[in-house]
């Protein structure tokens, strides 16, 4: 991977240097997973489990999300992820926007960014 690539991944909020520890310096199979991430539709769920109200429904989608975004290194989407889920771990839905706001626009950045590989 080279270095602007990088500089690109790291600068949109990705651990890419940890990750790629985790993936045993396999540069393609870690492209390979950022690019399998833009199929997932937890996210699209998890806003429309919160829209509607359901928070064990949200909480399923977003502690999957935590997951695969944790071990992708996406750490700008875990940030306002993990105070998400502790709410909706505790069936609270009280005070989610401000991070749901966050989750939205980090979420759609990494998005992008992903597109370009």
């Amino acid at each position: 991977m080279d270095k602007e690539l990088v500089k690109k991944l790291t600068e949109s909020g990705m651990n890419v240097e940890n990750t790629l520890e985790r993936f045993m310096g396999n540069e393609d199979l870690y492209i390979k997973f950022l690019k399998k991430f833009l199929e997932d539709k937890n996210f699209e769920a998890l806003k429309a489990a919160i829209k509607e109200g359901n928070a064990e429904e949200a909480f399923k989608y977003a502690h999957t999300l935590k997951g695969l975004s944790a071990n992708l290194g996406l750490d700008c989407i875990l940030e306002p992820l993990v105070p998400i889920v502790e709410a909706l771990r505790n069936n609270s839905m009280d005070n989610l926007q401000e991070n749901a706001d966050k989750l939205d626009e980090n979420y759609k950045a990494v998005y992008r960014v992903i597109q370009t590989l």
